[in-house]
């Protein structure tokens, strides 16, 4: 039993030393670990410096008072359990006290009995209480994280990094081909941060003119430029003490990188026409899907700006390389769409979208699922309803022969008939016209002359 009390850690605040020492005495013989304080100035500091899970203040002390400690403490955010003790049997102020969040009051004499029993529930409420925030927590990671769809090894891998980084304050750096979630991911490593109760302000750096690129930014004062009649705060402004989130960070201007690092290096901004700097408490997450490290050797984004964002990178993989989350995102955008349900694949449909590269990534995916529930003629995703780019590209040779005979496939005389049927098309295309059909397949005239020949294709065009 002494050994879960002693987890405990109790501030005794009383300017009677007798009564003081006594009770410390009484709790230490529970198991508990016993802080003392003679009175309400003392005992602020001692709370501010240590991590309680009760104190037990006398209301009428010298100097500040139990009530006035307890109002100090809670205009501190202190969520420390507080238990006054009183000698008056009038609750005038111990009502008030309990209307400041004091958990109980006792008055004076008590029975050892009686303060045990009191102290036992408090802190029991105090273990519940962080029990439940614990558990809201874990809930809150499960469900944000739950907006980042998939169980493929990459999605995995990618989940597991963002649950170590989203509880830091470090800058992040988010890498990644367009449409492959960059936003979703930023707002997950908000949801997960203790700046969640906080903005999180999205911008998108080539989304605004340059010319009033430092203003939206920045923010500016009244008759700073033309057509400035007011006061306007800033993007930055809107997202103390939450998280800044900058897309395309490689469409920043030069000049605006120098501003940029400048606040990032010393945690203030100054608005246009402003003369005073204004403290900055916030959390950066950039994105790019260029190659900053090649920009850097062009000259056109800065390396010591590259490194202030680089503190953590996070590199979000294609969709061509999660395909086992492709039937997942399917039923996520449908029943977007929807509002339940899942959506039925049709088996030679879901081997087209296995085998597409998807260069437009989950954003192109998303269109395609409202496409097919827009377009499609029955209840299941369709090869009907699919784009042409996904039924005609990347089919392997197998798709192109369907299922291989068991026996007597001549493999010369299906590649023979194949490169017919593609020369044949290519000057179709090219109108007959065999050097701009060469160019259409990748090859010279002298190729296209040869294999036209050898096939038997007459000259005539």
């Amino acid at each position: 039993m002494a050994t879960e009390k002693n987890l405990y850690r109790i501030l005794v605040v009383d300017d009677e030393n007798s009564l003081r020492t006594m009770l410390s005495i009484l709790l230490q013989r529970e198991g508990y670990q016993v802080d003392q304080a003679e009175d309400g100035a003392v005992a602020f500091t001692m709370a501010q410096e240590n991590n309680y899970d009760l104190v037990i203040s006398d209301i009428q002390m010298p100097r500040v008072t139990g009530i006035e400690l307890l109002r100090k403490l809670r205009e501190q955010d202190n969520d420390v359990t507080v238990m006054m003790i009183t000698a008056f049997s009038s609750t005038e102020e111990a009502v008030e006290a309990m209307k400041l969040g004091a958990y109980d009051y006792i008055t004076k004499p008590f029975k050892n009995e009686e303060i045990r029993l009191v102290i036992k529930n408090a802190l029991e409420r105090k273990q519940l209480q962080q029990e439940n925030r614990r558990l809201k927590q874990q809930l809150g990671q499960r469900s944000s994280f739950q907006n980042l769809t998939g169980k493929s090894p990459a999605m995995s891998k990618l989940i597991a990094l963002l649950e170590r980084v989203a509880p830091s304050q470090a800058n992040v750096l988010i890498t990644g081909e367009s449409g492959t979630g960059k936003e979703l991911v930023a707002q997950a490593l908000h949801l997960n941060s203790d700046r969640k109760k906080h903005p999180f302000v999205p911008i998108n750096c080539g989304a605004i003119p340059e010319n009033l690129l430092e203003s939206e930014l920045f923010g500016h004062e009244k008759g700073a430029f033309t057509g400035a009649d007011r006061r306007k705060e800033g993007l930055f402004e809107s997202a103390d003490n939450g998280t800044l989130f900058l897309d395309e960070i490689g469409e920043l201007p030069m000049g605006m990188q120098v501003k940029l690092l400048r606040v990032l290096q010393e945690r203030e901004f100054r608005r246009v026409g402003g003369t005073s700097n204004i403290p900055l408490n916030i959390r950066l997450v950039a994105a790019t899907n260029q190659d900053l490290a090649e920009m850097i050797k062009e000259g056109s984004f800065r390396e010591d700006l590259f490194y202030r964002l680089n503190v953590v990178s996070i590199e979000l993989p294609p969709l061509r390389s999660r395909q086992d989350d492709i039937p997942l995102l399917i039923n996520k955008f449908y029943q977007r769409l929807k509002g339940e349900g899942e959506y039925p694949i049709q088996k030679q449909a879901l081997e087209l979208l296995l085998n597409y590269d998807w260069p437009g990534n989950v954003r192109e995916l998303e269109n395609l699922v409202e496409r097919c529930v827009v377009l499609g003629e029955s209840d299941e995703l369709t090869v009907d309803c699919l784009p042409d780019q996904v039924k005609n590209k990347n089919r392997n040779l197998c798709g192109l022969i369907g299922d291989l005979p068991d026996a007597d496939f001549d493999l010369e005389k299906w590649l023979e008939d194949l490169e017919r049927t593609v020369l044949l098309q290519a000057l179709e295309k090219s109108g007959g016209v065999r050097k701009r059909a060469a160019e259409l397949l990748g090859i010279n005239f002298r190729s296209i002359r040869y294999r036209l020949g050898k096939l038997g294709i007459g000259d005539d065009g």
